[in-house]
């Protein structure tokens, strides 16, 4: 009975890297994990924003998040990955620099994201997640792809 307990209070995230960081997201927004490919550039976009792709027969905006972390210079090779999501009731792509796997989180696991000064923006963590001796940056995708600064969709969720 307890292990079925553990299994309804734990999350599964999908795992990825950017940069030196590890971040996880829930994993019932990924569509598909792709290779990154050539995108069509969109006139007076936002730089993270790459262009779009046509995934059969849907326009999928492609949003790079190295740049929008201003993650330093940014290399497209064989490892680039697209995580193609479903958030908001669209579909939206985020190229990261490679996906790890998928784990289970437990509540015990998970800790409050710290707090810092105003300056750094911090809404978009929903906490840290331990397993073993990796350190884990849970990321709320939904509220960061439909923030104001991402200019994806029409409405914004609060």
């Amino acid at each position: 009975m307890a292990a079925e307990e553990e299994v309804s209070s734990s999350r599964e995230l999908l795992t990825f890297t950017l940069g030196r960081e590890e971040y996880g997201i829930d994993i019932l927004k990924v569509q598909e994990i792709r290779g990154y490919d050539a995108v069509t550039a969109i006139a007076n976009a936002p730089e993270f924003i790459k262009g779009v792709i046509n995934l059969r027969g849907i326009i999928v905006p492609i949003v790079d998040l190295r740049i929008k972390f201003h993650l330093g210079r940014v290399e497209y090779d064989q490892f680039t990955v697209v995580i193609i999501l479903n958030v908001v009731n669209r579909v939206v792509g985020i190229v990261v620099d490679g996906v790890s796997d998928v784990i289970a989180l437990g509540e015990d696991q998970m800790k409050a994201a710290p707090e810092f000064s105003s300056s750094l923006d911090t809404q978009y963590i929903m906490g840290l997640g331990t397993v073993d001796e990796r350190m884990i940056i849970v990321m709320d995708i939904e509220k960061l792809l439909s923030s104001r600064d991402m200019e994806l969709f029409d409405e914004v969720l609060n």
